[in-house]
Formats: C-alpha cells, sequence, structure tokens
C-alpha cells in the first residue's frame, strides 16, 4: 500500500477497536491461565497508527521472541488512561510499558534498478529515499552484514504501548 494512508480512527470506532483488544486479551488471559506454564500475552497499542495494534501471545520456545521487538528509549512515558474516555478504568488495569514505533530502512534502499519497471521509478525512490535521510532518525550499525546491508536507519512514527494485567 505505497503512497496510501489508513485514516487514523477516533471517536466511537477508537473505543470500538480498544475495547476489542481488551476484549481478546480477557478471553485469551483466561484459557492460558488454565494452561499452567509461562505465557507471553500483551496488547500493542499503537498511537497514532492505532490500526497496528493487536494482542500478541507467545507460549513455549517462542516465549522471548517478542521482548526486543520494539525500540526501548532511555527516557521513558506514561500512558496517559485520561485520554482514553470511557475506557479509562479498564486501560488503567493494566500496566503500561512505553516503546517507539518507527519504520525501518536499511543502506541497500532502494535496491537496484533492474528490480524496478522503469528506471524513472528507481530514480524516483532513490530520490524519496535520500530526502528521507535528511529527516531525524536513528542509525544502527550491524556486527555482521544481512545481505548487503551494513545498518538501518529507524524514523519514529509515534508510540507503542506494550500493555499487560
Amino acid at each position: 500500500m505505497t503512497n496510501s494512508k489508513i485514516p487514523v480512527p477516533n471517536g466511537k470506532t477508537k473505543t470500538k477497536i480498544i475495547n476489542g483488544l481488551i476484549d481478546i486479551y480477557d478471553s485469551w488471559k483466561i484459557k492460558l491461565d488454565k494452561l499452567g506454564e509461562p505465557f507471553y500475552l500483551k496488547i500493542w497499542l499503537f498511537e497514532p497508527r492505532l490500526t497496528n495494534s493487536q494482542v500478541v501471545c507467545a507460549i513455549g520456545d517462542c516465549l522471548d521472541f517478542y521482548d526486543n521487538t520494539f525500540y526501548k528509549p532511555q527516557y521513558s512515558k506514561n500512558l496517559k488512561a485520561q485520554n482514553y474516555g470511557r475506557l479509562e478504568k479498564q486501560i488503567s488495569e493494566f500496566s503500561w510499558d512505553y516503546r517507539l514505533d518507527e519504520e525501518h530502512f536499511d543502506n541497500s534502499e532502494p535496491g537496484s534498478p533492474e528490480f524496478y519497471a522503469t528506471l524513472e521509478d528507481y530514480e524516483e525512490d532513490k530520490m524519496w529515499f535520500q530526502k528521507m535521510l535528511k529527516k531525524p532518525h536513528r542509525v544502527t550499525k550491524y556486527d555482521q552484514p544481512l545481505g548487503e546491508a551494513t545498518e538501518s536507519y529507524s524514523f519514529k512514527k509515534g508510540a507503542i504501548w506494550l500493555g499487560e494485567k
């Protein structure tokens, strides 16, 4: 979905989405508690990109898989439950951990011209990427190359709140 934007839900739609995430979390937690083994269960609440939000679960060998999915900045923030209107009480029942919602690229972008339909398309992507690199971003250098990539560029899009009871 290039060059398209999903509108950020607000009002009743936002409330229904978040309420749905809480209902899913609560339902899964009841079932997971009955297993009697460790599990990962969290709501990933994206702000402002709410449509990316989801409930995430892992058990067994995958238990620690999601621990480092999102970058944790040195500074911390607190989720303000009062910003969620009718859902303030339900939101405040969770413990929320702050992370960054980022979009990632690497130094192999935009790739090679032969992967494009036209040279014009390649040049357009190349210019777009050079323009992106002028915006504030975080750089991560790899110890070992990942294919042709030796570093990645992470652009902040918002916050992710990892919530659990």
